[in-house]
């Protein structure tokens, strides 16, 4: 099929106008949102490409949108972020816009600097993936463009957020652990470093409440610093029995930990995690978590910030999506030995 394909070519493979062909990649007002996606489907079929340069001079936009990442959360062992915004780009492209990453310094933070991205005027809206400062929020939150939220929010309600239903998942996660036995259940996660992390430990405690189990605060352990840099656990005594994970990765490290002071998983003790991204399988054994839709939460998060870029005043407050579990070999039923045999290894 020829390089050079107009919005003629695609509106006269539909049937419809090229002024209807037009507000549909641009996302404007006037086509329904059925023919919209049917316009924008066929428009990628046909490897039609926009020419932003042009659009750009006529409409006074740069038809890019800037992702910003804290850079603790893109390590070389952080991979979760990075997903999202790979998603993200490419379903910029089906409106003719690019995402530009970027990584926002521990400095910049600390020093309240804003983006370049954005003082130099190169983007039409951002999108923040992974919990920021409450400084830097306002920062953020005093930017003239539109902004979205993604996987956090904060007491700033007139910022639109995007997130998975945190709360929920670690509900219904904690409930699985309960039904298969487990009384002794501790959360291992910083409860002041970020939204998602008390999402999923208020979800922890309402299935704690609900099963009459009471709170014990020695099984609340933390798992980072105050700058997000992951420390060691320090373990409750009595000794749990399961552990509910904030995220994966803390629950590859709290594992490798538990081997190496003689516990096996899950005959010992059980884990769970949250993500299901690669550290869920690199665990042995692999982890039972709660997956993340990244691809619902990149569409929303691009559909939003889409629809705030032509309407400024556009609001969609705080909108979850659903996550759920995968079950794998990291959780036990209890026997009964089990409460002495965990006893005996405990040093």
């Amino acid at each position: 099929m020829k390089n050079n394909v107009t919005m003629r070519d695609i509106a006269s493979k539909l049937g419809v106008s090229s002024v209807t062909v037009s507000k549909a990649l641009g996302d404007k007002d006037g086509v329904s949102e059925e023919l919209k996606a049917k316009i924008k489907q066929v428009a990628a079929e046909m490897n039609y490409r926009y020419n932003t340069a042009a659009r750009s001079m006529k409409e006074g936009l740069s038809y890019n949108i800037g992702v910003i990442i804290p850079s603790r959360f893109v390590g070389l062992a952080q991979s979760f972020y990075l997903r999202v915004y790979q998603q993200i780009s490419s379903l910029l492209d089906s409106y003719g816009y690019y995402g530009i990453l970027n990584i926002l310094t521990n400095e910049d933070e600390e020093q309240l600097i804003p983006p370049r991205i954005y003082s130099e005027k190169k983007v039409d809206g951002i999108i923040v993936l992974g919990q920021i400062s409450k400084e830097y929020i306002e920062v953020i939150e005093s930017m003239d463009l539109p902004k979205i939220f993604t996987d956090f929010y904060d007491e700033h309600s007139d910022i639109d957020s995007v997130i998975t239903d945190n709360f929920y998942g670690s509900y219904e996660i904690t409930n699985y652990l309960i039904h298969n036995g487990h009384n002794n259940i501790a959360y291992v996660g910083n409860l002041h470093s970020t939204s998602s992390i008390q999402d999923r430990f208020l979800g922890y405690y309402k299935s704690l409440l609900e099963h009459n189990i009471p709170l014990n605060n020695k099984y609340i352990i933390n798992d980072r610093d105050e700058r997000g840099r992951y420390i060691d656990f320090e373990l409750p005594d009595p000794f749990p029995s399961a552990f509910v994970c904030n995220c994966d990765q803390v629950a590859y490290l709290l594992t490798e930990k538990l081997k190496s002071m003689g516990y096996n998983i899950p005959s010992d003790c059980s884990v769970v995690g949250f993500d299901n991204d690669i550290f869920a399988t690199l665990t042995v054994p692999p982890l039972t978590t709660v997956e993340v839709d990244i691809e619902q939460m990149a569409t929303t998060s691009v559909n939003s910030i889409m629809q705030k870029v032509n309407n400024p005043n556009k609001r969609f407050g705080r909108v979850l999506v659903q996550g759920k579990i995968v079950y794998r070999e990291s959780v036990s039923s209890l026997g009964e030995n089990h409460g002495e045999k965990a006893q005996s290894i405990v040093v």
